[in-house]
């Protein structure tokens, strides 16, 4: 199984993006997924995670700013993010929750800067 994040850029601060995570393999509907960051000289950090009936977690800085969601058919996971800061900046990346170590895939760069 293989994991593809997408959707990353430049956005001004408060605005949004939307980050889709495309699994390759029919097992995807089986797993916990999550979506995690990296900012330069920080530790990977769990951003939000949904579990395989749909109920979900976020890290606080993210709490009703940002949305994690799933399509099992399309085997794919989303994350919505809104009203984005400056601290937002990093890589974002997707795997299982918890992670797995070989799923780390390259991840997308999202920028929040004016």
């Amino acid at each position: 199984v293989q994991l593809q994040a997408s959707g990353g850029g430049l956005v001004q601060p408060g605005g949004s993006l939307t980050l889709s995570c495309a699994a390759s393999g029919s097992i995807f509907s089986d797993w916990a997924m999550g979506w995690y960051r990296q900012a330069p000289g920080n530790q990977r950090e769990i951003v939000a995670g949904i579990r395989t009936g749909g109920s979900t977690i976020y890290a606080d800085s993210v709490k009703g700013r940002f949305t994690i969601s799933r399509d099992n058919a399309k085997n794919t996971v989303y994350l919505q993010m809104n009203s984005l800061k400056p601290d937002d900046t990093a890589v974002y990346y997707c795997n299982r929750w918890p992670a797995t170590q070989y799923l780390w895939g390259q991840g997308t760069q999202v920028t929040v800067s004016s």
